[in-house]
């Protein structure tokens, strides 16, 4: 009987027309001594103007390695191996050396996640900023490059910039560490900004002030945002659209109410019963059984298979593809699949 499912390449051109960057059967692996990594395997989205995307899994399940792949900033044994990465329809992955210096903090920006580190200790607030909007702006001149590093720290509201610019990042809280990394990757205005785990290392407080600031500027600036993180809590309050990711692969995609309220893959539903639930605090967390995929050897059919409590046969020897559930998002697993065959067969019998 045929199945509905949707074809992946179909859906990420809807609203085409608004999109600011389509990754396409993305493909990226590590090539070590043990053998191949494959990191992500083939991993489709659209992001359009002014939406934010969360990409959500747990730790070695792509999602950071998705993010480097658009920016080309993959360790020495990285590479992309299949796919597309279209930036208003031109393919990243074709640019030369100059193609690729503008794109990277012209039009597509990155916060990594740890702000402790990601700042020279070496130099100071002013000479770190000053040197990337020098590189990417037209702004050559030292003293026209200060005035535009202190302006930009008034906009992640950073207090006493002119003050801050003379500092080194020792002295600055995480907090503020982290404002500064958001300054230097809007100083091009961008049409993407990538956030990799951006409130990693940061107490709540800090959190919050950091996401609010985050949503306060795409709003002003309407920028597209790629949110990388593990965090669910994150995820609700910030995403239109939501990625679950696992073993390289898109597992499940909807909005913050499809991933929360109905979710459709075995993976989504454990992360979800891994979280505290404030309505019962009571209840005991479940964590998902099992160890993480190994990707060095991949299996034949779901990554998930080995974790999941309710595998089907088929789920060991085939790829599920991309069902489109009856609520409009999206799923990738047998059981939905087996569930309209169910209900298919009882509507006939009736």
């Amino acid at each position: 009987m045929d199945i509905s499912t949707i074809d992946v390449e179909e859906k990420v051109k809807k609203n085409e027309e608004d999109s600011v960057l389509r990754v396409k059967n993305l493909h990226t692996s590590f090539f070590t001594d043990s053998g191949e990594v494959k990191a992500v395997n083939g991993v489709s989205f659209n992001l359009t103007k002014g939406k934010i995307l969360g990409i959500v899994g747990e730790s070695g399940s792509g999602k950071s390695v998705t993010a480097y792949s658009i920016m080309q900033i993959l360790a020495d044994t990285g590479r992309v191996v299949e796919g597309e990465i279209l930036y208003k329809g031109k393919n990243v992955l074709n640019f030369g050396k100059k193609e690729m210096h503008d794109f990277r903090g012209d039009k597509c920006s990155i916060i990594f996640q740890d702000p402790m580190t990601s700042l020279n200790p070496t130099f100071t607030i002013g000479s770190q900023m000053n040197e990337a909007i020098m590189l990417h702006t037209d702004k050559k001149h030292k003293k026209e490059a200060t005035a535009r590093s202190i302006e930009l720290l008034q906009m992640v509201g950073v207090n006493e910039p002119e003050k801050r610019i003379k500092q080194y990042p020792h002295e600055l809280s995480g907090g503020m560490r982290q404002r500064v990394m958001i300054a230097m990757a809007l100083a091009c205005e961008p049409d993407i900004l990538i956030a990799d785990e951006p409130t990693t290392a940061l107490d709540v407080t800090i959190q919050a002030q950091i996401l609010e600031l985050m949503k306060e500027l795409q709003h002003k600036m309407g920028m597209a945002i790629i949110l990388v993180t593990h965090d669910l809590g994150v995820i609700a309050s910030m995403c239109d659209e939501i990625i679950v990711m696992y073993g390289g692969r898109v597992c499940e995609r909807g909005t913050a109410e499809d991933i929360f309220y109905r979710p459709s893959h075995e993976y989504t539903k454990g992360l979800l019963r891994s979280i505290p639930n404030i309505s019962n605090m009571k209840e005991r967390l479940v964590p998902i059984a099992g160890s993480p995929i190994n990707l060095l050897n991949m299996p034949k059919g779901c990554a998930f298979c080995a974790r999941c409590e309710n595998a089907l046969k088929i789920c060991l020897e085939q790829v599920p593809d991309e069902m489109q559930m009856p609520d409009g998002h999206y799923a990738s697993c047998w059981l939905n699949v087996k569930k309209q065959l169910e209900e298919e067969k009882a509507n006939g019998e009736q």
